[in-house]
């Protein structure tokens, strides 16, 4: 099992020491959540946070926009060194074309599908996709409850993946910890984004070993 502590939840007034501790511990990237207060009701950060983390991180920048209209910032987002580039499937009108720009600047293609959006939304673009994040809360805010259709979801999004052919990975977000995600990664995820489970724990490095042996 891959993690990508999500930095939302990392304390803001020590960010140097978060990302810090990230280096050293056995996180497989770093999750990075973008909101406008349009597509989501709340609002985070922009790219000046994400270049601040990406020269400090030694790990992968996973870089979720939970933004309106996010084929206009695939430069900027491939200018801070992100890895990897996340867009909603409902923020996108022109998905494959947003989808072929990310890879064609470099990053790997990445489709997150809110907790309402079925699966088979993605049939036509899946081969092309590097990852697809299932939302297992509605997005927006940390700390939320996990929604257990999620698991549902994402063994549908495995039998897809299996059917097509395609090589994309599977992460969730929302809601993990300890039980559920020893669920997701039964039904197939490949990926764990975890926020205030990693960051609000005791020991954050064990946290995060210990969602890596589910």
């Amino acid at each position: 099992m891959l993690i990508s502590p999500s930095l939302l939840s990392a304390d803001f007034g020590r960010l140097n020491d978060e990302v810090e501790m990230l280096n050293r511990s056995n996180a497989d990237m770093i999750h990075l959540d973008v909101m406008d207060g349009v597509f989501v009701p709340n609002i985070s950060f922009g790219f000046p946070v994400i270049e601040a983390v990406a020269k400090i991180a030694s790990k992968p920048l996973d870089v979720h926009l939970m933004i309106v209209n996010p084929q206009n910032y695939i430069s900027q987002v491939r200018d801070t060194g992100a890895a990897i580039m996340n867009v909603h499937q409902e923020a996108c009108v022109h998905l494959d074309r947003t989808i072929q720009a990310i890879k064609s600047a470099g990053m790997k293609a990445a489709v997150t599908l809110n907790p309402s959006t079925p699966v088979m939304m993605l049939e036509d673009v899946i081969a092309d996709l590097d990852m697809v994040l299932l939302m297992s809360v509605n997005p927006g805010f940390g700390g939320q409850k996990f929604i257990a259709n999620s698991i549902k979801k994402a063994q549908q999004l495995r039998e897809l993946i299996r059917k097509s052919g395609s090589k994309a990975m599977i992460e969730v977000d929302g809601g993990v910890n300890e039980e559920t995600g020893h669920r997701l990664a039964e039904a197939g995820a490949d990926i764990l984004v975890a926020g205030s489970y990693i960051f609000k724990s005791n020991n954050p490095s064990h946290t995060i070993d210990l969602l890596k042996s589910l």
